[in-house]
């Protein structure tokens, strides 16, 4: 689904409720953002980005509370939801060599199963396979009303309802177009809209979801 469409809290507390791994893909390329940031590269810059990549090593630690995301031995876990690198993310997401590299990652880290993941190209580029496919979206209204709670509750100063709504549509719109793995709904993706749903409603249908179509014997054991 698109971005601030609840994505990552919602996978986050699903997986934990299943007992799955939780793969948050969105947090790998704002980790690569932070590090083209960090070294003051053009974003744009393609030939410079795939230099950078060739020394990069991202590691995910999960743990029960948030997925720690370490890039080149620095641990960028909160700096990775600053507005800076918001903004920037989708720019970075467009080469083909960014994408490349963490797609890649993405399918080696699934090939066991037992996997939530959440993205934007998660159900057409990363695991066209999946048992069980969610596009998770929001109206723009609804997204920034709760990235600017977000922001907030992370300690970020937070721009005007209309700015942050008018940004997200600009992203959106950025999404969509790329020529590479643009943001779309797989056709046998589920489409949830989650105005008005509390995280836990949006919870308790993607549970419906998985378990109509995963058979009773497969089902992962929370407890285990």
């Amino acid at each position: 689904g698109p971005a601030g469409a609840g994505k990552s809290s919602v996978t986050k507390a699903f997986a934990k409720r299943l007992g799955m791994l939780y793969l948050d893909t969105g947090a790998m390329y704002r980790a690569v953002t932070w590090l083209i940031q960090q070294e003051k590269i053009d974003p744009q810059d393609h030939n410079q980005i795939k230099q950078l990549l060739k020394n990069l090593k991202l590691e995910l630690e999960p743990n029960q509370q948030v997925t720690k995301i370490i890039i080149n031995g620095n641990d960028v876990t909160d700096a990775i939801r600053s507005p800076q690198v918001t903004s920037m993310v989708s720019v970075v997401a467009t080469h083909r060599s960014v994408r490349d590299e963490l797609t890649s990652q993405q399918k080696e880290i699934g090939k066991a199963g037992g996997l939530v993941a959440e993205g934007r190209d998660i159900g057409t580029a990363v695991f066209p396979n999946a048992e069980v496919k969610i596009f998770l979206t929001a109206s723009p209204a609804e997204r920034a009303r709760r990235r600017i709670i977000d922001l907030q509750n992370q300690g970020f100063s937070t721009p005007s309802l209309d700015k942050l709504e008018k940004e997200i549509k600009e992203r959106d719109e950025m999404d969509r177009s790329r020529s590479i793995s643009p943001l779309m709904q797989a056709s046998d993706a589920k489409e949830l809209i989650t105005d008005g749903m509390s995280i836990e409603q949006v919870i308790e249908e993607i549970e419906r979801l998985f378990r109509a179509k995963i058979p009773h014997e497969v089902w992962p054991n929370p407890s285990s």
